[in-house]
């Protein structure tokens, strides 16, 4: 079966004043680190957070003393897994080898259709 699986992915900027700068390095940054291994095929976004009080969703991230902590969502096809289990540790492990050092957690997981017979992820 093929899968798309969404992962979060907790990124520390340094040196920033405002969450917009923070957001775009991290996105940057990120990028550039898949890029380099070649996996351009995984999408990156900043990810949302829910407010506590109303429930509207905003950018999910945080500015103190010139560091943020910004909350990316990671999006990658897999394809020809065996199951959900399967298909999320195989984005983690894609994913996290481009990503060392970097938090990662599977918050979602979609079946897209039946495997093709062609390679295991994107």
């Amino acid at each position: 079966m093929n899968y798309l699986v969404v992962m979060e992915a907790a990124w520390v900027v340094r040196d920033v004043s405002d969450i917009d700068d923070a957001i775009g390095v991290a996105i940057s940054e990120a990028g550039k680190r898949l890029n380099d291994d070649d996996m351009d095929y995984v999408e990156v976004d900043v990810g949302a957070t829910y407010c506590p009080a109303c429930g509207e969703p905003f950018d999910s991230a945080y500015v103190a003393a010139d560091t943020a902590l910004v909350g990316l969502e990671l999006e990658i096809d897999v394809f020809n897994a065996e199951s959900q289990e399967h298909a999320e540790r195989i984005a983690k492990s894609d994913v996290g080898g481009a990503l060392r050092d970097v938090p990662l957690k599977v918050i979602a997981t979609q079946e897209t259709g039946e495997g093709d017979g062609e390679n295991e992820a994107a």
